[in-house]
């Protein structure tokens, strides 16, 4: 008798872990050959900008657009005073369906530091460098630069530079025209650093007439070190700057990611080296959404932009190397594994009108459907 029950609640163990595995589904991945190494990704309605580096060529930043099953190889052109420019890789490219604003850097140099290059044009016109004063990103007091935004106010270059007051200063740059853009003075804004309180912003996005930065701020007191996940976003364009602590930020937090659309924003990072997934409303508060699975992301880690997917939000991330698909909402999460394909550290991650996800890991672009 022993042995049946024992035998009845085998089997309905099996039964359970069965249903529990079919529940969540791998997510199987089909690997895009597009030509080169994918290294950046621009979602805009059904089309996809892949911003690739080809190593052997004369021109290595290339740019390809994905529609449908079509394919355009849109061209590219630096200028022949700018060597920095036919070897640059892309940071950022922005596109709004109509003009592109793209970034480029490659390191060089005594002291290799990045050699920063803007790149406007069209999808059929191609991308052309415009290029710049050496002090326009260059100098002592430079920092770095990390997005290209476009607006339906204007566009901006978004980056850092040697403080005001203090440490650095969140930094953004505006065209006065293509061949010449000019930092905008921070001071007295909430993009200033100030003894008491250091401005760390990372990546920026648009919402709306806005800009959105994402990063930490630091809080600084006698015998008192804080880093703290926050947000900056503009009234519009470059002005009315407001900053944002973002809630529960624990001991220690970052945000590193975000995408926005027409109701507010989801924000990626990590509170005390776990994942975190915050929502920022528009023109409301921001919140951290509840019982997001416990995954180890720290500084080294790299998160592409959360995803708005229907009322859920995904998340991709890899751990050991092996990517999980994160979705859901708060309180209600699923994480699927990937099947055989894309392993090794992820870049970055786009979903198109058309319900595709598409995914660079490594130096590989990975596509499937979201189900």
């Amino acid at each position: 008798m022993r042995r049946l029950v024992a035998a009845v609640l085998a089997l309905a163990c099996l039964a359970a872990c069965s249903e529990a595995k079919s529940s969540t589904p791998p997510v199987n991945w089909t690997k895009v050959d597009v030509g080169a190494e994918p290294v950046t990704l621009t979602q805009y309605g059904d089309q996809l900008l892949v911003g690739l580096r080809d190593r052997g060529a004369k021109v290595v930043p290339q740019l390809v657009v994905l529609d449908g099953d079509q394919r355009k190889q849109v061209k590219v052109t630096p200028s022949p005073k700018s060597p920095y420019a036919f070897e640059a890789i892309w940071y950022s490219i922005a596109y709004d369906g109509k003009q592109l604003l793209a970034l480029g850097g490659a390191a060089g140099g005594a002291h290799s530091n990045t050699r920063w290059t803007v790149w406007t044009g069209t999808v059929d016109g191609g991308l052309v460098e415009r290029p710049q004063e050496f002090n326009t990103f260059g100098g002592q007091t430079a920092g770095g630069l990390y997005s290209a935004v476009i607006t339906p106010s204007g566009r901006a270059l978004l980056g850092s530079w040697g403080g005001v007051e203090t440490g650095n200063d969140a930094a953004v740059w505006l065209p006065e025209s293509d061949a010449k853009w000019v930092r905008q003075n921070p001071a007295k804004t909430a993009l200033q650093s100030t003894p008491s309180l250091l401005v760390g912003p990372s990546f920026g996005t648009t919402l709306g007439d806005s800009i959105v930065l994402v990063g930490s701020q630091v809080r600084l007191a006698p015998n008192v070190v804080v880093q703290e996940a926050a947000v900056w976003q503009s009234a519009k364009l470059n002005q009315g700057w407001r900053a944002i602590g973002l809630p529960d930020p624990g001991n220690r937090s970052q945000a590193m990611t975000a995408s926005c659309d027409s109701s507010g924003c989801y924000i990626s990072g990590y509170v005390d080296n776990q994942l975190a997934i915050w929502q920022l409303l528009r023109g409301g508060p921001a919140k951290r959404l509840k019982d997001v699975p416990a995954i180890p992301v720290g500084d080294k880690d790299k998160l592409p932009p959360p995803l708005a997917v229907g009322d859920k939000v995904v998340q991709i991330v890899a751990q050991d190397n092996k990517v999980k698909v994160v979705s859901g909402n708060d309180g209600g999460w699923t994480v699927r594994e990937s099947n055989d394909g894309p392993q090794g550290p992820v870049v970055d991650a786009a979903y198109t009108a058309s319900n595709k996800l598409y995914l660079i890991v490594g130096t590989s672009l990975w596509e499937t459907k979201l189900n």
